[in-house]
């Protein structure tokens, strides 16, 4: 499998979908998972750390941990979706874009999982 999909909730659909066309379009395999950073601390550690993916994308909305905490627990690449919110989405982009030294994260557009799909195709390319 060359990458996850991991969304922080089912609210987060419709970018999953516009990821997985892409996805899909370029052939790419993935898998698809939805777990909480906050209210599945433990099984968000488990998919991570037993995934053999080569790119996480990582959908998250509101305070948008999820893209943070994997990339806290993987040396892989991580992509950031930051989701339209209460706040258009800037409060996701915000935690998204401003991780500390030492847990990069790529970041997207807001609500752009098309990009986030082709960033990870640009990466697998690498190897």
């Amino acid at each position: 499998m060359d990458v996850m999909v991991l969304a922080g909730s089912k609210s987060d659909c419709e970018i999953v979908e516009k990821t997985e066309n892409v996805l899909k379009e370029e052939n790419i395999s993935y898998c698809l998972e939805y777990c909480s950073a906050h209210r599945e601390p433990e099984k968000l550690r488990e998919l991570v750390e037993a995934s053999d993916v080569r790119v996480f994308i990582c959908i998250a909305g509101l305070s948008a941990a999820l893209p943070g905490v994997v990339a806290s627990l993987t040396e892989k690449p991580v992509i950031g979706v930051p989701v339209s919110t209460k706040l258009g989405g800037i409060d996701s982009l915000l935690s998204i874009a401003q991780m500390p030294k030492g847990v990069p994260v790529a970041c997207v557009g807001i609500d752009n999982g098309q990009n986030a799909a082709y960033l990870a195709k640009k990466i697998l390319t690498l190897n």
